[in-house]
């Protein structure tokens, strides 16, 4: 990211989990209109509005980026565009804004992920998420995104040692985490040999995924507003975006390393170039653990560990709650929940919280510096931020 610098300078955040009586819209306002009190912004000081939303027929809402519109009367008229870009279509939603930002186009604006999936039943949101695939090879379009990092998993044993055991403590770990997050769809404190038991209350998936290894369906929306950096005083608090870096990879596995998960490695390495940091200089991460298999791989691509070697990051204490870089304080994909559109947007917002000291019982002590890393498909969209407290 170069050119104007950008602060996120209000966030809203609706629960996570199974919301029977909101709909998409209620949703978007929800979030919306909590984002815009918490900044103190007025709207009609808001240049534009980006919905991050992949819907895939889950809901009928599919034209929604005007939804937005109805947290304000002043919001009428204001230039609104809807990101897909499957499960980082928060991601897209927030890059999206920063480059209107960053050209000039607006000097602030409202930034809104959401998703309704819980009316849907789960073959059917399976089958939805599944479009995320590529379809032009018969035996790839067969599979689902469970299979897909099943046999993920299923490499990683083959190709370097057994994983289950570190995605079990990872599960542990997010769910630990979760129990801090009033915002979190599960509360639920479950232990590593559980999760590491295939058993009825935790049956296979896609073998040799567990349902503790795999995130939730959910329902929920996040949204934060962000201003040139230059304006971000007059409000009441900062955290500024000092690197944004988006990276997009082949769509067939054909041809590509899933393991090295190398859009990801890229991605990040690049937004540590941007920053001008390393990521021993990180306070805390948010990151996409879509499945624990995935998390794992994001630690070899973060540089905690080499290779095939993702678990020292867990035997050596680094990514747990009181670790040196704690990774998904709130409790990730895995037990806060996943709507798929809103889930960057909810890692940005709460990150902004860490940094601004709202975390509440999920605060990291003087956190300064945090990641986020949102990313759609099997590594294929991989949107990687750096974001810094104001400094006094």
């Amino acid at each position: 990211m170069s050119g104007t610098s950008v602060s996120i300078v209000g966030s809203g955040h609706t629960p996570f989990g199974r919301l029977d009586a909101l709909n998409l819209e209620q949703l978007i306002v929800m979030a919306a209109t909590e984002a815009i009190e918490d900044a103190g912004v007025d709207p009609a000081e808001i240049d534009a509005v980006f919905l991050g939303n992949f819907n895939a027929g889950l809901v009928p809402d599919a034209f929604a980026a005007s939804l937005i519109l109805q947290a304000s009367p002043a919001l009428r008229f204001k230039p609104a565009v809807r990101c897909e870009n499957a499960c980082a279509s928060g991601g897209a939603a927030i890059h999206a804004g920063l480059r209107a930002l960053q050209a000039g186009a607006a000097r602030t604006v409202l930034v809104v992920g959401a998703e309704k999936m819980t009316s849907r039943s789960t073959p059917e949101v399976t089958e939805a998420l599944a479009g995320a695939g590529y379809k032009n090879d018969p035996e790839e379009a067969a599979l689902s995104f469970p299979q897909l990092f099943a046999l993920a998993a299923r490499e990683y044993a083959a190709r370097y040692e057994d994983p289950l055991p570190a995605m079990a403590a990872i599960a542990a770990k997010n769910h630990g985490n979760a129990m801090h997050n009033p915002l979190a769809q599960m509360h639920r404190e479950v232990d590593v040999a559980f999760c590491n038991t295939v058993s009825d209350k935790n049956p296979l998936i896609a073998p040799p995924l567990r349902l503790t290894d795999c995130s939730l369906i959910t329902d929920g929306a996040a949204a934060v507003v962000m201003t040139r950096s230059d304006t971000a005083t007059r409000f009441p608090r900062a955290v500024t975006v000092r690197a944004a870096e988006h990276v997009s990879d082949f769509l067939p596995l054909g041809g590509r390393d899933l393991l090295a998960f190398e859009g990801p490695a890229r991605a990040l390495r690049q937004a540590y170039a941007a920053a001008g940091i390393h990521v021993n200089d990180l306070d805390f991460a948010e990151v996409h653990d879509c499945f624990t298999i995935a998390e794992l791989l994001i630690y070899e691509a973060m540089g905690l560990a080499p290779a095939g070697r993702g678990r020292q990051a867990l035997d050596d204490g680094i990514v747990l709650r009181d670790g040196r870089l704690p990774v998904n304080l709130s409790g990730g994909l895995k037990a806060k929940g996943h709507p798929v559109g809103a889930t960057g947007v909810s890692m940005h917002a709460l990150a902004y919280r860490q940094l601004t000291g709202q975390a509440g019982a999920m605060q990291r002590k003087d956190a300064s510096l945090g990641l986020v890393f949102n990313m759609g498909g099997a590594a294929v969209a991989s949107y990687a931020s750096v974001l810094e407290a104001a400094r006094a």
